[in-house]
Protein backbone atom coordinates (compact mmCIF):
# COMPACT_ATOMS: atom_id res chain seq x y z
CA UNK A 1 0.00 0.00 0.00
CA UNK A 2 1.35 3.42 -0.93
CA UNK A 3 1.66 6.21 1.64
CA UNK A 4 -1.04 8.23 -0.10
CA UNK A 5 -3.38 5.23 -0.24
CA UNK A 6 -2.89 4.71 3.49
CA UNK A 7 -3.78 8.32 4.29
CA UNK A 8 -6.47 8.99 1.70
CA UNK A 9 -7.95 5.59 0.79
CA UNK A 10 -7.53 5.93 -2.98
CA UNK A 11 -4.56 7.94 -4.18
CA UNK A 12 -5.88 8.47 -7.70
CA UNK A 13 -9.34 9.61 -6.60
CA UNK A 14 -7.80 11.85 -3.93
CA UNK A 15 -5.49 13.55 -6.40
CA UNK A 16 -8.23 14.03 -8.99
CA UNK A 17 -11.13 15.02 -6.73
CA UNK A 18 -9.95 16.57 -3.47
CA UNK A 19 -6.31 17.60 -3.72
CA UNK A 20 -5.95 21.12 -2.30
CA UNK A 21 -9.68 21.75 -2.60
CA UNK A 22 -11.64 20.40 0.37
CA UNK A 23 -11.51 18.45 3.62
CA UNK A 24 -11.26 14.70 3.18
CA UNK A 25 -11.73 11.86 5.71
CA UNK A 26 -10.53 8.27 5.39
CA UNK A 27 -10.75 5.27 7.71
CA UNK A 28 -7.87 2.79 7.54
CA UNK A 29 -6.79 -0.23 9.55
CA UNK A 30 -5.91 1.31 12.96
CA UNK A 31 -2.85 -0.90 13.28
CA UNK A 32 -1.35 0.55 10.09
CA UNK A 33 -1.48 4.09 11.45
CA UNK A 34 -0.81 3.35 15.12
CA UNK A 35 2.35 1.53 14.05
CA UNK A 36 3.75 4.75 12.65
CA UNK A 37 4.00 6.44 16.07
CA UNK A 38 2.26 4.88 19.05
CA UNK A 39 1.84 6.06 22.64
CA UNK A 40 4.60 3.63 23.65
CA UNK A 41 6.83 5.15 20.95
CA UNK A 42 6.17 8.63 22.30
CA UNK A 43 7.04 7.44 25.82
CA UNK A 44 10.31 5.91 24.61
CA UNK A 45 11.27 8.94 22.58
CA UNK A 46 10.51 11.35 25.41
CA UNK A 47 12.09 9.46 28.28
CA UNK A 48 14.94 7.47 26.74
CA UNK A 49 16.42 9.32 23.76
CA UNK A 50 17.98 12.51 25.08
CA UNK A 51 15.72 14.81 23.05
CA UNK A 52 16.75 18.44 22.65
CA UNK A 53 14.87 21.52 21.56
CA UNK A 54 13.65 22.42 18.98
CA UNK A 55 12.76 18.74 18.40
CA UNK A 56 10.35 19.11 21.32
CA UNK A 57 8.18 21.98 22.50
CA UNK A 58 5.27 22.40 24.90
CA UNK A 59 2.03 24.35 24.53
CA UNK A 60 -0.78 25.11 26.93
CA UNK A 61 -4.00 27.10 26.60
CA UNK A 62 -3.06 28.30 23.13
CA UNK A 63 0.46 29.46 24.03
CA UNK A 64 3.88 27.92 23.40
CA UNK A 65 5.79 27.58 26.68
CA UNK A 66 9.34 29.01 26.93
CA UNK A 67 12.09 26.42 26.50
CA UNK A 68 13.56 27.40 29.83
CA UNK A 69 10.57 25.85 31.61
CA UNK A 70 11.51 22.30 30.54
CA UNK A 71 15.22 22.19 29.59
CA UNK A 72 18.30 21.43 31.65
CA UNK A 73 21.44 23.43 32.20
CA UNK A 74 24.92 22.10 32.82
CA UNK A 75 24.59 18.95 30.68
CA UNK A 76 27.63 17.91 28.63
CA UNK A 77 29.14 15.09 26.59
CA UNK A 78 32.92 14.51 26.71
CA UNK A 79 33.27 17.92 28.33
CA UNK A 80 31.36 19.70 25.57
CA UNK A 81 28.23 21.58 26.70
CA UNK A 82 24.80 20.48 25.49
CA UNK A 83 22.14 23.10 24.99
CA UNK A 84 18.40 22.58 24.89
CA UNK A 85 18.48 19.16 26.57
CA UNK A 86 14.98 18.23 27.68
CA UNK A 87 14.36 17.83 31.41
CA UNK A 88 12.10 14.78 31.24
CA UNK A 89 10.86 15.05 34.81
CA UNK A 90 9.82 18.65 34.24
CA UNK A 91 8.11 17.80 30.95
CA UNK A 92 6.09 15.05 32.61
CA UNK A 93 5.06 17.44 35.37
CA UNK A 94 3.91 20.09 32.86
CA UNK A 95 2.07 17.43 30.85
CA UNK A 96 0.28 16.32 34.03
CA UNK A 97 -0.71 19.97 34.54
CA UNK A 98 -2.34 20.17 31.11
CA UNK A 99 0.45 21.04 28.66
CA UNK A 100 0.60 19.38 25.25
CA UNK A 101 3.90 17.86 24.12
CA UNK A 102 4.85 18.50 20.49
CA UNK A 103 7.44 16.29 18.80
CA UNK A 104 8.68 18.51 15.96
CA UNK A 105 10.32 17.31 12.75
CA UNK A 106 9.49 13.73 13.70
CA UNK A 107 10.38 12.59 10.17
CA UNK A 108 14.03 13.39 10.88
CA UNK A 109 14.52 10.98 13.78
CA UNK A 110 11.73 8.37 14.02
CA UNK A 111 12.23 5.68 11.31
CA UNK A 112 8.57 4.68 10.65
CA UNK A 113 7.66 8.35 10.16
CA UNK A 114 10.79 8.90 8.06
CA UNK A 115 9.72 6.08 5.71
CA UNK A 116 6.15 7.37 5.48
CA UNK A 117 7.30 10.90 4.66
CA UNK A 118 9.88 9.71 2.13
CA UNK A 119 7.27 7.64 0.27
CA UNK A 120 4.70 10.45 0.41
CA UNK A 121 7.16 12.99 -0.99
CA UNK A 122 7.90 10.76 -3.98
CA UNK A 123 4.19 10.26 -4.66
CA UNK A 124 3.25 13.93 -4.34
CA UNK A 125 6.40 15.69 -5.52
CA UNK A 126 6.02 18.18 -2.66
CA UNK A 127 8.22 18.58 0.46
CA UNK A 128 6.61 17.09 3.57
CA UNK A 129 7.37 17.09 7.30
CA UNK A 130 5.72 15.58 10.37
CA UNK A 131 4.95 16.63 13.95
CA UNK A 132 3.19 14.63 16.67
CA UNK A 133 0.98 16.10 19.42
CA UNK A 134 0.55 14.39 22.80
CA UNK A 135 -2.31 16.04 24.71
CA UNK A 136 -3.63 15.35 28.25
CA UNK A 137 -7.32 14.44 28.68
CA UNK A 138 -9.66 17.38 28.12
CA UNK A 139 -6.85 19.74 27.13
CA UNK A 140 -6.36 21.92 24.06
CA UNK A 141 -2.87 22.91 22.99
CA UNK A 142 -3.69 25.60 20.42
CA UNK A 143 -6.62 27.94 19.79
CA UNK A 144 -8.40 28.13 16.42
CA UNK A 145 -5.76 28.76 13.76
CA UNK A 146 -4.95 27.98 10.13
CA UNK A 147 -1.79 26.65 8.52
CA UNK A 148 0.07 27.99 5.50
CA UNK A 149 0.34 24.48 4.08
CA UNK A 150 -1.89 21.46 3.47
CA UNK A 151 -1.98 18.81 6.21
CA UNK A 152 -2.85 15.19 6.80
CA UNK A 153 -3.80 14.36 10.39
CA UNK A 154 -4.20 10.88 11.86
CA UNK A 155 -4.90 9.70 15.39
CA UNK A 156 -2.80 6.94 16.99
CA UNK A 157 -4.06 6.99 20.62
CA UNK A 158 -7.17 8.26 22.38
CA UNK A 159 -9.54 10.60 20.58
CA UNK A 160 -9.64 14.28 19.73
CA UNK A 161 -12.57 16.50 18.83
CA UNK A 162 -11.70 18.76 15.89
CA UNK A 163 -13.52 21.98 15.09
CA UNK A 164 -13.20 22.64 11.36
CA UNK A 165 -14.32 26.00 9.92
CA UNK A 166 -15.48 25.91 6.31
CA UNK A 167 -17.65 27.91 3.95
CA UNK A 168 -20.79 26.39 5.48
CA UNK A 169 -19.76 27.15 9.04
CA UNK A 170 -17.99 25.08 11.73
CA UNK A 171 -18.05 21.28 11.60
CA UNK A 172 -16.97 18.84 14.29
CA UNK A 173 -14.95 15.72 13.55
CA UNK A 174 -13.98 13.13 16.17
CA UNK A 175 -10.64 11.58 15.27
CA UNK A 176 -9.94 8.10 16.63
CA UNK A 177 -7.18 5.60 15.80
CA UNK A 178 -7.53 4.55 12.18
CA UNK A 179 -9.18 7.77 10.99
CA UNK A 180 -7.16 10.26 8.95
CA UNK A 181 -8.15 13.73 7.80
CA UNK A 182 -6.88 16.06 5.06
CA UNK A 183 -7.13 19.84 5.50
CA UNK A 184 -6.30 22.23 2.64
CA UNK A 185 -4.14 25.29 3.22
CA UNK A 186 -5.81 28.01 5.26
CA UNK A 187 -8.54 25.84 6.85
CA UNK A 188 -9.23 27.26 10.35
CA UNK A 189 -9.24 24.51 12.97
CA UNK A 190 -8.73 23.66 16.63
CA UNK A 191 -8.74 20.35 18.52
CA UNK A 192 -9.38 19.17 22.07
CA UNK A 193 -8.52 15.81 23.65
CA UNK A 194 -11.44 13.84 25.06
CA UNK A 195 -11.57 11.60 28.15
CA UNK A 196 -8.18 9.97 27.59
CA UNK A 197 -4.69 10.99 26.53
CA UNK A 198 -4.60 11.87 22.83
CA UNK A 199 -1.77 11.36 20.36
CA UNK A 200 -2.00 12.41 16.74
CA UNK A 201 0.46 12.94 13.90
CA UNK A 202 0.23 15.91 11.55
CA UNK A 203 1.92 15.77 8.14
CA UNK A 204 2.53 19.17 6.60
CA UNK A 205 2.72 19.41 2.81
CA UNK A 206 4.72 22.46 1.79
CA UNK A 207 3.20 22.55 -1.65
CA UNK A 208 5.05 23.68 -4.75
CA UNK A 209 2.91 25.81 -7.05
CA UNK A 210 2.47 26.72 -10.71
CA UNK A 211 3.36 30.32 -9.82
CA UNK A 212 6.70 29.20 -8.41
CA UNK A 213 7.50 27.03 -11.43
CA UNK A 214 6.47 29.80 -13.86
CA UNK A 215 8.57 32.31 -11.95
CA UNK A 216 11.57 29.99 -12.20
CA UNK A 217 11.11 29.81 -15.99
CA UNK A 218 10.67 33.58 -16.40
CA UNK A 219 13.57 34.47 -14.12
CA UNK A 220 15.96 32.45 -16.28
CA UNK A 221 15.18 34.93 -19.07
CA UNK A 222 14.98 38.07 -16.92
CA UNK A 223 18.52 37.58 -15.62
CA UNK A 224 19.75 38.09 -19.20
CA UNK A 225 18.02 41.50 -19.44
CA UNK A 226 20.56 44.33 -18.91
CA UNK A 227 19.96 46.08 -15.59
CA UNK A 228 20.41 49.58 -17.06
CA UNK A 229 19.20 52.86 -15.57
CA UNK A 230 15.94 54.31 -16.80
CA UNK A 231 16.55 57.38 -18.99
CA UNK A 232 16.53 60.76 -17.31
CA UNK A 233 13.60 63.04 -18.10
CA UNK A 234 10.89 60.37 -18.31
CA UNK A 235 8.79 62.21 -15.71
CA UNK A 236 8.26 65.06 -18.18
CA UNK A 237 8.01 62.84 -21.26
CA UNK A 238 7.06 59.21 -20.46
CA UNK A 239 6.65 58.25 -24.14
CA UNK A 240 10.30 57.14 -24.70
CA UNK A 241 10.11 55.08 -21.50
CA UNK A 242 6.91 53.37 -22.65
CA UNK A 243 8.44 52.69 -26.05
CA UNK A 244 11.60 51.24 -24.54
CA UNK A 245 9.56 49.03 -22.23
CA UNK A 246 7.46 47.82 -25.16
CA UNK A 247 10.63 46.81 -27.04
CA UNK A 248 11.98 44.92 -24.06
CA UNK A 249 8.69 43.17 -23.37
CA UNK A 250 8.51 42.13 -27.01
CA UNK A 251 12.03 40.71 -26.83
CA UNK A 252 11.16 38.99 -23.56
CA UNK A 253 8.07 37.42 -25.13
CA UNK A 254 10.17 36.01 -27.96
CA UNK A 255 12.68 34.59 -25.51
CA UNK A 256 9.91 33.03 -23.42
CA UNK A 257 8.42 31.38 -26.51
CA UNK A 258 11.84 29.89 -27.21
CA UNK A 259 12.18 28.41 -23.74
CA UNK A 260 12.27 24.64 -23.45
CA UNK A 261 9.71 23.66 -20.78
CA UNK A 262 11.35 20.27 -20.42
CA UNK A 263 14.62 21.83 -19.27
CA UNK A 264 12.82 23.97 -16.70
CA UNK A 265 10.90 20.96 -15.38
CA UNK A 266 14.08 18.88 -15.17
CA UNK A 267 15.75 21.67 -13.20
CA UNK A 268 12.74 21.75 -10.85
CA UNK A 269 12.95 17.97 -10.34
CA UNK A 270 16.67 18.15 -9.64
CA UNK A 271 16.24 21.04 -7.19
CA UNK A 272 13.48 19.23 -5.29
CA UNK A 273 15.15 15.84 -5.08
CA UNK A 274 18.64 17.07 -4.21
CA UNK A 275 17.22 19.20 -1.39
CA UNK A 276 15.75 16.21 0.43
CA UNK A 277 17.73 14.71 3.35
CA UNK A 278 19.56 11.43 2.88
CA UNK A 279 17.42 8.53 4.11
CA UNK A 280 19.76 5.60 4.60
CA UNK A 281 18.22 3.37 7.26
CA UNK A 282 20.24 0.15 7.25
CA UNK A 283 23.10 1.78 5.38
CA UNK A 284 25.71 0.70 7.93
CA UNK A 285 24.75 -2.96 7.51
CA UNK A 286 25.03 -2.53 3.72
CA UNK A 287 28.50 -0.98 3.95
CA UNK A 288 29.63 -3.83 6.18
CA UNK A 289 28.10 -6.41 3.85
CA UNK A 290 29.89 -4.90 0.85
CA UNK A 291 33.19 -5.90 2.40
CA UNK A 292 32.27 -9.28 0.98
CA UNK A 293 31.83 -8.84 -2.78
CA UNK A 294 28.33 -8.99 -4.23
CA UNK A 295 27.60 -12.01 -6.37
CA UNK A 296 25.19 -12.51 -9.24
CA UNK A 297 22.74 -14.10 -6.79
CA UNK A 298 22.77 -11.36 -4.14
CA UNK A 299 19.17 -10.20 -3.70
CA UNK A 300 18.80 -6.42 -3.67
CA UNK A 301 15.79 -4.17 -3.23
CA UNK A 302 15.01 -0.52 -3.83
CA UNK A 303 15.35 1.43 -0.60
CA UNK A 304 11.93 2.66 0.52
CA UNK A 305 11.27 6.29 -0.32
CA UNK A 306 14.54 6.67 -2.22
CA UNK A 307 14.16 8.51 -5.56
CA UNK A 308 15.77 7.51 -8.83
CA UNK A 309 15.10 9.90 -11.72
CA UNK A 310 16.88 9.42 -15.06
CA UNK A 311 17.57 12.50 -17.19
CA UNK A 312 19.11 12.24 -20.67
CA UNK A 313 22.22 14.33 -21.20
CA UNK A 314 25.00 14.84 -23.75
CA UNK A 315 28.52 14.89 -22.37
CA UNK A 316 31.27 17.32 -23.33
CA UNK A 317 32.67 14.65 -25.62
CA UNK A 318 29.32 14.45 -27.43
CA UNK A 319 28.50 11.03 -25.98
CA UNK A 320 25.02 10.29 -24.63
CA UNK A 321 24.90 10.30 -20.84
CA UNK A 322 22.41 9.70 -18.05
CA UNK A 323 22.03 12.01 -15.09
CA UNK A 324 20.84 9.79 -12.25
CA UNK A 325 19.23 11.86 -9.48
CA UNK A 326 19.28 9.95 -6.17
CA UNK A 327 17.85 12.37 -3.66
CA UNK A 328 20.75 14.19 -2.05
CA UNK A 329 23.18 13.37 -4.86
CA UNK A 330 23.45 13.10 -8.64
CA UNK A 331 25.47 10.56 -10.64
CA UNK A 332 26.51 10.67 -14.29
CA UNK A 333 26.50 7.34 -16.10
CA UNK A 334 26.77 6.08 -19.71
CA UNK A 335 23.43 6.14 -21.54
CA UNK A 336 23.68 2.41 -22.37
CA UNK A 337 22.96 1.67 -18.72
CA UNK A 338 19.38 3.00 -19.00
CA UNK A 339 17.73 -0.42 -19.65
CA UNK A 340 19.44 -1.87 -16.57
CA UNK A 341 18.48 1.13 -14.43
CA UNK A 342 14.89 1.00 -15.70
CA UNK A 343 14.74 -2.65 -14.68
CA UNK A 344 16.15 -1.88 -11.24
CA UNK A 345 13.54 0.87 -10.79
CA UNK A 346 10.63 -1.36 -11.84
CA UNK A 347 11.29 -4.52 -9.82
CA UNK A 348 10.60 -4.96 -6.07
CA UNK A 349 13.80 -7.03 -5.81
CA UNK A 350 16.60 -7.63 -8.27
CA UNK A 351 19.76 -9.71 -8.55
CA UNK A 352 22.76 -8.60 -10.61
CA UNK A 353 22.11 -11.69 -12.75
CA UNK A 354 18.71 -10.21 -13.72
CA UNK A 355 20.37 -7.33 -15.58
CA UNK A 356 21.22 -7.58 -19.26
CA UNK A 357 24.84 -6.56 -18.77
CA UNK A 358 28.14 -8.38 -18.81
CA UNK A 359 29.19 -9.99 -15.52
CA UNK A 360 31.63 -7.27 -14.47
CA UNK A 361 29.39 -4.33 -15.43
CA UNK A 362 26.35 -5.57 -13.55
CA UNK A 363 28.32 -6.23 -10.36
CA UNK A 364 30.01 -2.82 -10.56
CA UNK A 365 26.66 -1.08 -11.17
CA UNK A 366 24.86 -2.83 -8.31
CA UNK A 367 27.75 -2.26 -5.91
CA UNK A 368 27.74 1.44 -6.78
CA UNK A 369 23.98 1.74 -6.25
CA UNK A 370 24.23 0.04 -2.86
CA UNK A 371 27.00 2.44 -1.84
CA UNK A 372 24.93 5.41 -3.05
CA UNK A 373 21.88 4.24 -1.06
CA UNK A 374 19.42 3.42 -3.87
CA UNK A 375 19.62 -0.33 -3.31
CA UNK A 376 19.88 -2.27 -0.07
CA UNK A 377 20.95 -5.83 0.52
CA UNK A 378 18.17 -8.09 1.79
CA UNK A 379 19.10 -9.54 5.18
CA UNK A 380 22.76 -8.48 5.10
CA UNK A 381 24.91 -10.43 7.54
CA UNK A 382 27.46 -8.35 9.49
CA UNK A 383 30.99 -9.65 9.25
Amino acid sequence: MSALDLLSGDAQVFLEKTWASRTHLHRADPDDLVGVFSLADADQLLTSSGLRTPALRLAKDGKVLPDGMFTRRGASIAGQPLTGLVDVRRVLQLFDEGASIVFQGLDRYWPPVTRLIADLELELGHPCQANAYLTPPGSQGFAVHSDTHDVFVFQTAGSKQWEIHGEDGPEEVLLEPGLSMYLPTGTPHAARAQQSVSLHVTIGINQLTWRRLTRRAVESVLTATPDEHLPAGYLDDPAPLASGLADRLSALAEQLRALDPTSTVEAEIRTFLTSRPARLTGGLADVIALRADLTDETVLRRRSGHPCVLLDRVGRDGADKLEVVLGDRTLTMPAWLRPALDRIRSLPTVRPADLDLDAQSRIVLCTRLVREGLLEITNPQPR
